[in-house]
């Protein structure tokens, strides 16, 4: 099998599997299939892990599971930015949620709202141009475009895309769950993303994986995958760290979700000498989003202005919750958990 490498390109080596023969067995689902077989046990307890987290998910109220699949995008993007080497901590890119604006590094900005939009759902995986956002298709003579020059383009960058589906095809055989490492190793030997580029393959696999799954619609990884999202040595040795990372993933973001729901007991029971059910429709609000301004819970909880600034600041001195932005307009809060 050939994988057609775009003109920016350096050779695989390089860059996948440190080594020539690894390179090949990359391509191969032979060696892949072996490895699952070797990692029966590590694939049945991902696939358990990843269970729990859906079935974890499937008990909160719509509102609530909305929350908690926004709050493991946001911990997922930011793992992925820093494994790309850009720093954007969890505050800004929910800030960037709510378009509330931040200061923060353009460029990691911009890859994050693309980010947190694709793992909500957004861009096809069988159509790469519109899932990498690449909205105006660059002939072979026009003019570079800053991001978009590193890749193979026009007619060059089509024919990369189609051979990286059919030979993702061709990993059919394998586990949804341990096809990860080996689509991250066929995106790069594609060249479908710049050199040095882990978001936009990391994003690709983490959906491919959740194609069928119940209640999450990519595979969690989060500050794990940083481990994996780079990967290098043979097949064997980068799937037993994929799925190790993979459970690692998932029960953590469970017990995230967790940690939610006894907060949302633990603020109730710290609110019920309050009169009215104001304080409970406040607290609803805050569990189900990452991050909330007043004018949010206002909204959202169906109070008066006055009256979601008071319950703001109630539960920030009962210690529930905290102010993230430390601005003095467009404040924003989150759990204390």
């Amino acid at each position: 099998m050939t994988i057609i490498r775009g003109p920016h390109q350096k050779k695989l080596g390089s860059q996948e599997g440190r080594s020539i023969d690894h390179t090949q067995s990359l391509a191969d689902p032979t060696p892949w299939l072996a490895a699952q077989v070797e990692q029966g046990r590590g694939l049945a307890e991902a696939a358990r892990d990843l269970g729990r987290l859906e079935a974890t998910i499937a008990a909160l109220s719509p509102e609530e599971a909305v929350g908690a699949r926004e709050r493991l995008a946001v911990i997922e993007v930011e793992a992925m930015l820093r494994a790309q080497g850009l720093m954007l901590a969890q505050g800004e890119i929910g800030r960037e949620m709510m378009e509330a604006g931040t200061r923060a590094d353009p460029e990691a900005v911009r890859l994050a709202r693309w980010a947190i939009r694709r793992l909500d759902g957004q861009g096809a995986l069988a159509d790469l141009p519109a899932f990498l956002g690449l909205h105006r298709r660059a002939g072979a003579d026009d003019p570079p475009v800053p991001g978009l020059d590193l890749r193979p383009r026009g007619d060059d960058f089509d024919a990369a895309a189609a051979e990286f589906l059919q030979a993702a095809d061709r990993f059919a055989a394998l586990h949804p769950l341990a096809r990860g490492p080996a689509i991250l190793a066929l995106w790069r030997m594609a060249g479908l993303s710049p050199p040095g580029h882990v978001v936009e393959p990391a994003i690709w696999s983490a959906r491919h994986m959740a194609i069928g799954a119940e209640g999450v619609r990519f595979v969690p990884m989060g500050r794990h995958g940083r481990r994996v999202w780079t990967g290098y040595g043979p097949p064997a040795d980068r799937l037993a760290a994929h799925l190790a990372a993979l459970s690692a993933g998932a029960q953590e973001g469970r017990a995230l979700i967790m940690r939610i729901r006894d907060w949302s007991a633990r603020a109730r029971s710290a609110t019920a000498p309050i009169k009215g059910d104001n304080a409970a429709r406040v607290i609803a609000v805050l569990a189900a989003r990452p991050l909330v301004s007043a004018m949010e819970v206002e909204a959202r909880a169906g109070v008066s202005r006055p009256t979601a600034e008071r319950m703001l600041k109630r539960l920030t001195d009962l210690g529930l919750i905290r102010e993230v932005t430390g601005h003095r307009r467009f404040r924003l809060w989150t759990v204390a958990v």
